[in-house]
């Protein structure tokens, strides 16, 4: 069963961080009465879980709202994460492809944030769906992104367009989307360098690749989509709002979540960006990234190992 499967990984993915909300789940397990000292306390484990400060404070005033001074039951349990649900709901299947062409799919990240490993295990998985993909390796300022990106790309039998170290990745953008267009490719994933979002000429380069893209490609680039490093936690957060200044990102891709605590952080990004997470990466086999479904983060927060 798909779903059986992809729950599977994401709780197996959510392993760390399930840990961490042991202690909301424990709080709310327990008995006496929903008074002052018992919101202190969930305030204090939703902060441990890495949640964030605006998800937190909505939570916990929903819970003084509706139950204070009622008994702890499982009542409790289940409108927490009623509301954890609620804080990621939102447009998030997957990619939107554009109606006829080559879908163009921008990768943005910081240096380290799994962002070719991601593009990879996208551009896998995208072909397990019948897409015909092509790569542009657009990170020309490191010599071995391009190395790694067409090792990937060999390895799972994607189309790659790369020029020499320092070329401009403008253009390396502009000859993919005229190979995309000519060769009648289903999608086209455009990598860029692992900008440090503190550098402005980084982030311009950024901005121009966007605008290569969108004169080649009417309604391009389709999607922007943000790779973030779930362990980073709730510093993610400043990455993306950096980024969304310079491009406008349609969602997130969280990776490495298998080697962190902190993919709580999740709430809070989308609380407060209202950016979706697309996908999830879960462990680091090319098959390890997986669709992002609130219902099942949310269930494998709370299951029991």
């Amino acid at each position: 069963m798909v779903f059986g499967r992809i729950f599977s990984g994401i709780k197996r993915g959510l392993a760390k961080t399930a840990g961490v909300f042991g202690g909301v789940f424990d709080l709310l397990r327990g008995k006496g009465k929903v008074d002052q000292a018992f919101l202190d306390e969930l305030e204090k484990q939703l902060y441990l879980a890495d949640v964030g400060t605006q998800a937190t404070a909505t939570i916990v005033d929903r819970v003084r709202q509706a139950f204070r001074d009622k008994e702890i039951s499982g009542e409790v349990l289940e409108f927490v994460k009623a509301q954890l649900r609620e804080l990621l709901t939102g447009p998030s299947d997957g990619i939107v492809y554009a109606p006829s062409g080559p879908t163009v799919v921008m990768i943005a990240g910081v240096n380290g944030s799994g962002k070719t490993t991601s593009i990879a295990k996208l551009a896998n998985r995208l072909q397990r769906e019948g897409k015909k993909v092509l790569v542009a390796a657009c990170d020309t300022f490191r010599a071995a992104a391009v190395e790694q990106l067409t090792v990937w790309a060999t390895r799972i039998g994607c189309e790659i367009v790369k020029q020499g170290q320092n070329a401009d990745p403008a253009a390396v953008a502009h000859d993919a989307c005229e190979k995309a267009k000519a060769r009648q490719f289903d999608v086209l994933i455009v990598d860029t360098a692992g900008r440090l979002h503190t550098q402005t000429n980084l982030m311009r380069e950024l901005e121009k690749i966007h605008r290569i893209v969108a004169k080649q490609i009417p309604g391009a680039p389709h999607e922007v989509l943000l790779v973030l490093d779930a362990s980073t936690g709730q510093n993610a957060l400043t990455q993306a709002e950096q980024f969304g200044k310079s491009v406008k990102c349609s969602g997130i891709i969280l990776s490495k979540l298998d080697g962190t605590a902190k993919g709580g952080a999740v709430f809070g990004i989308k609380q407060k960006l209202g950016l979706p997470v697309k996908y999830v990466g879960v462990g680091e086999q090319i098959d390890d990234l997986e669709p992002f479904d609130p219902d099942g983060f949310v269930q494998a927060l709370f299951e029991k190992a």
